[in-house]
């Protein structure tokens, strides 16, 4: 997860707990009745939860997003590291073949001495 990424989601924490703190000091110093204050304790606490739940998707989202990022970067990387593989492996090939002829032009030249 970059910076940017972090930061976001730091700020939705930071912004619901603030949500939550100031909903329950507004309750506690509120000059209402015991029934009210619970429904309205019921309510914000409903919208929390709904709240959290999105701040959860969205990090979920996220990480998800984060993953499949990382899971095509290593795609990209295996696929170049066959290619670096392969030719590697042809250029070794091409090597020991002008080896054998090099050393057969030598063995050439030792038999006719």
């Amino acid at each position: 997860m970059d910076d940017r990424e972090k930061k976001v989601v730091a700020a939705s924490l930071l912004m619901l707990a603030g949500g939550i703190i100031g909903a329950g000091m507004a309750l506690l110093l509120a000059p209402q009745s015991g029934q009210r204050t619970r429904k309205d304790i019921l309510k914000y606490a409903k919208k929390t939860k709904n709240r959290a739940g999105d701040v959860v998707d969205d990090f979920s989202d996220t990480v998800c997003d984060l993953v499949d990022t990382i899971s095509d970067k290593t795609d990209d990387l295996l696929e170049k590291g066959k290619g670096v593989a392969g030719s590697a492996r042809k250029d070794l090939i091409r090597l020991i073949e002008e080896g054998a002829s090099r050393l057969e032009q030598f063995r050439t030249k030792l038999s006719r001495m």
